[in-house]
């Protein structure tokens, strides 16, 4: 086994480093979430954690870590009454991203049980966790399937395997620590509200202190046992006070005047449900006691919200993460009890300072980051859209385009502030798909509805009952069987072929020329660009975006899952110029081709936003049809956003959209709830489905 990386030896991080050790002191608290960027030491800390764990007593021989002192009466290797324990390791188990189902809950052998009636079961991962800690990297990329067998072990603790009436259950309570990117897409909600805190990290851009990692990391490479020699007097140390903060738990107190601040901070923070405000009053319980208190305070409370109230405040998807710390203050203030003893300021901490908390980190917690990206940019434009008050129908699209209009027709205006985004019809890709669980298209999967019956390819996953009868039934006399019963060979067995919802990746095309400038109908654009990406980021889509203006078109986003990044460019998108329509498509079909053989079951959706000009070199509406005639020529499914305005229309991006071989919609269109009870697939024109 090779030797981790020392816990104490891990540069800054403060936030981190006690989120994780808050879990090691009160399993309770209900495991952590770390969101950062690459190369953070997310997944450093999260094994060298292992290490510092007590050890567990378990059952010998049992595969479910079973408690000697309170053995689970239901456990499969049972019963364990009068068994005697053994200490081991507490287990650190990492769930691989792309691991099936039986890896995570364990496999049930149906022929033999459908055969001979015998339960034979091989434990999971879920198994192996148990009384443990159970790691993902990645969490946010993980399929739905293991997301919802997660979620169901996390709320009952316990682990059941059934297929077609045979079932298996056993005990599952671990502590689930996760870590993400961001930038490569978010968490589903029910999975995130299932982590007791989160933290959000970045790497220091102090040089010191990169030095320091640097020197570390090196030096550990380098010699992995003689480093961690160096560094065994600092973790014996840490361990012990992980064991001297645990014994201390049960004897610290949660005032009363201390409840009422918890719950003022929630409702104020408007999170879903009480789950908040229990893993708050858990959080400040381990707070005081790895301090060395008996009694939670203020400033408990305080670290407390920073760490487990981030990722459950309701917020817009595209809203940066962390709380407000001035409204923080400003409730624990209003909540305070009014017998504080005279000069106590314990319950009005200076927002501006470091908060001092038991681990001597900052009072950043996981919140409190800055926004970042459109946002800020699109808070500050909207003022000026709303002043101006263009009329959609004049100047722009008579004059920036035009040919001679020299300056202003190439010159670059600020960005426009996104429209508020609203609810869109629902745009798929046609035909059945076999790519990534999602909710957009349809697909063969693992999970969904029962669609028919197949030979097994391999293991035998998912038993279609009645088909398999209907295989066995008519040998039944030639083996021998006359009386009641079913005589079940391998070869009578079928799988169960299923339909269900696949994600897609959709690539925005987005007109930023001058035919598209007029600030109030490029501020609707926008917002029709950001509700598609609202939905996208709904239905587990990867998406992209590439724009064209002036002379050429650009990759401003390459395929990704991260939807924030996407909506974070386009806040900042400058427009004007002319058009050159080919040259966006002729960009998109580059990126499709490059993701195509990167993931070719990932069926690509085209979305182009624009109001079907095209201007710039020798006959650019030829080019431009030709361009797209390319797109449906691979059979891509489009759909084009019909953005032109006015009294008098070209119908310009109708015939861009047959060139496609998609459909166009027109802004008003997009809405969901625009034509009642109406809901079209994308089709391709002279494309069976």
């Amino acid at each position: 086994m090779s030797t981790p990386y020392p816990f104490t030896a891990i540069v800054g991080q403060d936030d981190l480093r006690l989120g994780l050790l808050l879990n090691a002191v009160s399993p309770a608290v209900g495991g952590v979430l770390v969101r950062g960027e690459k190369g953070t030491a997310k997944s450093t800390a999260v094994r060298a954690l292992a290490a510092l764990m007590p050890e567990v007593a378990v059952v010998p021989g049992c595969r479910f870590s079973c408690d000697p002192a309170a053995p689970d009466p239901a456990c499969p290797d049972g019963p364990h009454e009068g068994a005697t324990g053994v200490g081991r390791p507490a287990r650190t188990v990492e769930l691989p991203v792309g691991a099936s189902e039986d890896r995570l809950v364990g496999a049930l052998d149906i022929e033999r049980a459908l055969a001979e009636g015998v339960k034979a079961f091989e434990p999971g991962l879920l198994a192996d966790a148990h009384r443990g800690i159970l790691y993902v990297d990645e969490v946010n990329l993980l399929h739905d399937h293991l997301v919802d067998l997660l979620l169901d072990a996390a709320a009952m603790g316990a682990s059941y395997v059934e297929r077609e009436g045979v079932s298996v259950r056993h005990a599952a309570r671990f502590l689930l620590v996760g870590t993400m990117n961001p930038e490569e897409g978010e968490l589903r909600p029910q999975l995130l509200d299932r982590f007791g805190l989160t933290v959000e990290v970045a790497a220091s851009r102090d040089t010191d202190l990169r030095v320091e990692v640097v020197r570390r990391r090196l030096a550990y490479d380098d010699d992995p046992e003689a480093f961690a020699a160096a560094w065994a007097d600092e973790e014996n140390a840490l361990r012990l006070r992980i064991a001297e903060a645990r014994a201390l738990l049960p004897r610290v107190v949660l005032g009363d005047g201390v409840l009422r601040q918890i719950a003022a901070t929630c409702a104020a923070f408007e999170v879903d449900g009480m789950r908040a405000d229990i893993v708050m009053a858990r959080t400040a319980t381990a707070l005081a006691a790895w301090a060395g208190r008996d009694e939670v305070t203020a400033d408990d409370v305080r670290q407390a919200a920073l760490l487990a109230l981030p990722h459950r405040r309701r917020r817009n998807p595209f809203d940066a993460p962390g709380l407000d710390e001035d409204k923080l203050d400003d409730t624990l203030r209003e909540s305070a009890p009014d017998e504080r003893p005279p000069g106590d300021g314990s319950e009005e901490p200076d927002p501006d300072s470091p908060d001092g908390g038991p681990d001597g980190g900052p009072g950043g917690g996981g919140g409190g980051v800055p926004p970042q990206g459109g946002a800020g940019d699109d808070g500050q434009a909207a003022p000026s859209d709303r002043a101006e008050g263009t009329d959609e129908g004049a100047g722009p699209e008579s004059g920036a385009d035009a040919p001679g209009s020299g300056g202003r027709g190439g010159g670059e205006q600020q960005p426009v502030a996104a429209a508020e985004p609203f609810r869109t019809r629902m745009l798929s890709v046609p035909g059945l798909g076999e790519g990534a669980a999602g909710r957009r298209s349809r697909a063969r999967t693992e999970h969904g509805r029962t669609t028919g019956a197949r030979l097994p390819q391999g293991a035998l996953t998912r038993l279609h009952l009645a088909a398999t009868v209907q295989a066995a039934a008519p040998h039944q006399r030639a083996r021998g069987r006359s009386g009641p019963g079913l005589v079940v060979r391998r070869d009578d067995l079928r799988q169960a072929t299923r339909e269900g919802r696949e994600g897609n990746l959709v690539l925005f095309v987005v007109d930023a020329s001058g035919s598209m400038a007029a600030r109030q109908r490029m501020g609707a654009v926008k917002g029709a660009v950001l509700s598609l990406l609202l939905d996208a980021y709904q239905r587990r889509d990867k998406v992209g975006l590439v724009t064209f203006r002036g002379r050429d078109a650009e990759v401003a986003l390459p395929p990704t899952s991260s939807v924030d990044a996407a909506a974070a460019r386009l806040g900042t998108l400058p427009t004007g110029g002319r058009t050159p329509l080919a040259a966006g498509l002729l960009k998109a079909h580059d990126v499709l081709r490059v993701e195509r053989l990167r993931d070719p079951s990932r069926r690509p959706l085209l979305v182009v936003v624009t109001d079907g000009r095209a201007t710039g070199g020798p006959d650019p509406v030829a080019l431009a049809g030709k361009a797209a005639r390319l797109h449906g020529a691979q059979g891509t499914a489009s759909v084009v956003v019909d953005c032109e305005s006015g009294i008098v229309r070209l119908g310009l991006a109708a015939q861009l959209a047959r060139d496609l071989g998609g459909t166009a919609v027109t802004l008003d269109e997009l809405r969901a709830d625009s034509i009642a009870g109406l809901v079209k697939d994308v089709t391709a024109a002279g494309r069976a489905a």
